[in-house]
């Protein structure tokens, strides 16, 4: 069975919003690339009209340019072995993938198998979000992973003594995975929920609650954030630039959400707020 590969270069602000679409029309495969990312799907899988309306809906607003090829059935295992390098978060996180030798030194290890997953720690907001859980008093606390991709930052929360953790995302592909790397990192018990936060519908209240997902779908859904965090809970927030601080600061406070530190990496910001 032959793969189509279509290298697809897009603004920044666009690829993971492009990747999930294709991956909604039949595309099991990506990889990110420094311009936009490579898109994979068996031939026989393509629905060519379906996949020009997704490009047609976001080629003027994301300047996309894409190059289509062939290639033979690809091993993914070997694929990401060739992608994907381990990471380090503040020293004491120790992200890697099955392939990679373990580090003791570090306090945290998190074991991600991304497959085509969002959430592998590379990205700014992720690593941001992980940053700020470092600081954040997770023991014994009930944890809600909104848009959880990969389940890295539920794992987190679960490493760092959460006494309950609940993570969700819209995609079945980040359902399976989560699940997959819940159990590598000794939590079979939890499993992903698949749906919005609207869909899902979250009992209670929580200590903490993770959104790393962007601008417009945090700014849609601050008020039921509002509704989910304790009083002197915290939200933690990331998937949009600095220069949106502004705007997602202002939704947060009318939700009765106080800004208390921000994190900046390549100009990816994450936010923690607590509910006052």
């Amino acid at each position: 069975m032959q793969y189509l590969e279509f290298k697809i270069s897009c603004a920044e602000d666009f690829r993971e919003i492009l990747i999930a679409e294709l991956s909604e029309v039949g595309f099991d495969s990506f990889l990110e690339t420094d311009t936009g990312f490579d898109a994979y799907i068996p031939e026989d899988q393509l629905d060519r009209s379906t996949y020009d309306e997704v490009i047609a809906r976001y080629t003027s607003v994301a300047a996309i340019e894409v190059i289509e090829g062939k290639m033979a059935k690809v091993n993914w295992n070997e694929e990401w072995e060739k992608h994907y390098d381990p990471i380090m978060v503040e020293n004491q996180v120790y992200v890697r993938a099955s392939f990679h030798e373990e580090k003791p030194e570090f306090p945290y290890q998190i074991l991600i198998n991304p497959k085509m997953s969002f959430g592998t720690g590379h990205h700014a907001t992720t690593y941001s979000m992980i940053a700020h859980q470092l600081e954040t008093h997770h023991q014994g606390k009930r944890v809600l992973d909104i848009g959880a991709g990969t389940g890295i930052l539920a794992i987190m929360a679960h490493l760092l003594g959460a006494s309950e953790v609940e993570a969700f995302d819209i995609d079945e592909w980040c359902v399976e995975n989560g699940d997959e790397n819940f159990t590598l990192n000794g939590m079979s018990h939890v499993k992903m929920g698949k749906g919005t936060v609207r869909d899902v519908k979250p009992q209670g209240t929580y200590d903490i609650v993770l959104a790393n997902i962007n601008k417009n779908v945090l700014l849609d859904e601050m008020e039921v954030y509002g509704t989910l965090v304790k009083p002197t809970g915290f939200l933690l927030l990331s998937g949009f630039y600095e220069h949106d601080i502004a705007d997602i600061q202002a939704s947060a406070e009318k939700e009765g959400f106080k800004l208390l530190g921000k994190k900046v990496k390549d100009n990816w910001t994450a936010l923690k707020l607590q509910k006052l």
